[in-house]
């Protein structure tokens, strides 16, 4: 893992159309275009979702952590098409395959999320992600997302 800061927030922000509460990713710290990128996210018990998911018992949501998983994805196909939201160009979320879930995300986890690039056609770019917290697997999935006009 590369310890320098590739992308910090502000240019996160340049790459992804979500703002908060919605921003799923807080660094980026390695990506290579066309091929990877290993993000992460630090939960913090101060998240809006934790006071109803599970009160007593925080937990993350699984389907914010699939959104999670297919921000750090979209950040390496903008970075790998040298594409910006600004640009007129959005990255559709449109389907997932072999979603498992292993581990639960709390807070006080930081949660690295990891996206490999598995191909493209007409579009629709596929991934596999995964994500992580101390080295154990929580989800991995296979994602497709399309890059369509803003």
């Amino acid at each position: 893992m590369n310890n320098s800061c590739l992308m910090d927030i502000s240019e996160i922000r340049e790459h992804l159309p979500h703002r908060y509460p919605f921003l799923l990713v807080d660094r980026v710290v390695d990506l290579v275009p066309g091929e990877s990128i290993h993000a992460y996210k630090n939960l913090s018990i101060n998240e809006p979702f934790f006071d109803g998911h599970f009160p007593g018992n925080p937990v993350f949501p699984g389907v914010l952590l699939v959104e999670a998983m297919a921000q750090a994805a979209g950040i390496l196909g903008f970075k790998t098409m040298e594409k910006t939201p600004a640009d007129g160009s959005i990255y559709m979320f449109v389907g997932a395959d072999n979603l498992r879930f292993k581990r639960p995300c709390v807070p006080g986890d930081c949660v690295h999320l990891k996206a490999q690039i598995l191909g493209e056609k007409r579009g629709i770019w596929k991934f596999a992600v995964q994500s992580e917290v101390d080295g154990q697997r929580c989800a991995s999935a296979t994602i497709l997302c399309a890059d369509r006009p803003a």
